[in-house]
């Protein structure tokens, strides 16, 4: 009886040893994650304030491309870069390099001889090269749209096995610039510093600093022709396009639902977002935020807001955990007298579901239909959370909920902004959220499009205004 006892007691041990260093793993690999996730916010932030220096500076093409070089090897630690540049040709072309960076294709003969001068005159030949989109890694990151490591040039076929070492490519990253849906270029890094081989942390990086190159190349477009123009006032035409660039131009045709959205603006720079994610056949995202403030600063976050939902939304399958993610990555980027709304939620259609979470934001309605009894019932779906950029992480998470409500054929999803059910009449007497279900369900019958329309007009004769306040944005989902 005793041996039983000691054998039990030390089978006993063992578990409880093993929970433990279990428990020491998992916090270990927390810590890592938070850690690089840190990092990886620090050095975008970074390079975001590069780019804004450099529209500030009001630097030519080549300058201002070569800037973006520069600060990605800067933020990568990589031992060199270049970015390149989608022509209307088909083909990508260099416009920047820094460091030695391996040309795409073999060198000449001509070129291999000339020792003495080797570096400046590989630089030049590398400023020079294009070639179609169908070749090599770059030409597969902007075909693919897809980010490419290579972790190991040496033996992927797709890369140019060079005779000089200094050229050779034992590690890289590309990442396609793109904006909307234009691809506008390639930024590609090559070789660590440390020798070591790049990993998906640093893809992520690299990532991220090409999709906020993007914003800047086609924001440095658009500054260029305003200054040339003098038309209107520099802050607010900046602020404008950097809003207007960001919502949408159409949204996605997704099999047995229908889509709408529908933005109206304020006299004044607003911060309003909505967006439509694809996470799949049967599952999307929506999006929809409000950034408090006016002007260039308000703009400027929701272009931070967008990227950041963008990049998690497609690492993480639950709102929760996106939102949770999106405030600490905003948390030190939104001023102390700012703040981001933001609801998210993930559409399944398979499940015929839709979870969300609310950071702040107004709640959506839900309006469905009851064909046994021929009843519409309109209701807003609750859940907590505070805004994003507020409070740090130990105070914003515990807060946060997740919700799931059924969606089904005949339901009505609408998220929307307070612009909607605040805006007043002349009494000051404001359309409310009640109205706003009225109005939802009397165009229950009607199209996804329909609907919003309806909406609108229904707030046009309330309010008797011809301008609003604040800005409005609808983002409708009707099941068919």
């Amino acid at each position: 009886m005793s041996l039983l006892f000691t054998f039990t007691l030390l089978l006993l041990a063992g578990f409880l040893g093993w929970l433990y260093f279990r428990e020491i793993k998992r916090s270990s690999e927390y810590l890592e994650r938070a850690q690089l996730a840190q990092q990886e916010k620090l050095i975008v932030a970074d390079f975001m304030h590069e780019m804004v220096l450099a529209l500030g500076d009001e630097l030519g093409k080549e300058e201002f491309f070569q800037r973006i070089v520069h600060a990605s090897i800067v933020s990568t630690g990589a031992l060199s870069a270049c970015v390149f540049e989608k022509t209307d040709r088909g083909t990508l072309k260099s416009v920047a390099v820094e460091g030695l960076f391996p040309p795409h294709r073999p060198l000449p003969e001509h070129v291999r001889a000339k020792i003495a001068t080797r570096a400046k005159f590989i630089e030049s030949v590398l400023k020079s090269e294009e070639f179609p989109i169908t070749e090599g890694v770059t030409g597969e990151a902007c075909r693919t749209r897809k980010t490419i490591l290579v972790a190991d040039g040496r033996t992927d076929p797709r890369v140019v096995k060079h005779d000089d070492a200094s050229l050779r490519v034992t590690s890289a990253i590309c990442a396609p610039i793109v904006f909307r849906d234009e691809v506008l270029g390639v930024l590609a890094v090559a070789n660590s510093a440390d020798g070591a081989a790049f990993s998906s942390t640093d893809a992520s990086v690299v990532q991220s600093l090409a999709e906020q190159a993007g914003i800047a190349i086609r924001n440095k477009t658009f500054l260029t022709l305003l200054m040339e123009r003098k038309q209107i006032d520099m802050d607010l035409a900046i602020a404008r396009n950097i809003q207007l660039m960001l919502l949408p131009q159409s949204l996605p045709e997704i099999a047995g639902v229908e889509l709408d959205a529908r933005y109206v603006s304020s006299h004044t720079i607003g911060g309003d977002l909505y967006d439509v994610i694809p996470l799949g056949e049967q599952k999307f995202g929506l999006a929809v935020a409000d950034v408090s403030g006016k002007g260039i600063p308000a703009s400027l976050i929701m272009a931070i807001c967008r990227t950041n939902l963008h990049r998690l939304a497609q690492r993480e399958d639950s709102p929760l955990k996106v939102l949770k993610e999106l405030n600490r990555a905003m948390t030190g980027e939104v001023k102390q007298d700012m703040y981001v709304t933001v609801f998210y939620a993930v559409v399944d259609l398979e499940r015929s579901e839709i979870r969300f979470a609310r950071a702040g934001h107004e709640r959506p309605l839900l309006c469905s239909f009851d064909k046994s009894r021929a009843l519409s019932n309109a209701s807003f779906p609750d859940s907590e959370g505070f805004p994003v950029g507020m409070m740090e992480p130990e105070q914003f998470d515990p807060f946060l909920e997740e919700k799931c409500v059924p969606f089904v054929a005949g339901d009505i999803f609408v998220a929307f902004t307070d612009g909607v059910i605040e805006t007043a009449n002349s009494t000051g007497k404001e359309f409310s959220a009640a109205r706003l279900a009225d109005s939802v369900r009397s165009l229950r019958k009607h199209k996804a499009s329909a609907i919003n329309a309806g909406v609108l007009n229904a707030l046009d004769g309330f309010s008797g205004k011809t301008s609003y306040d604040d800005d409005l944005t609808l983002l409708t989902v009707k099941r068919v």
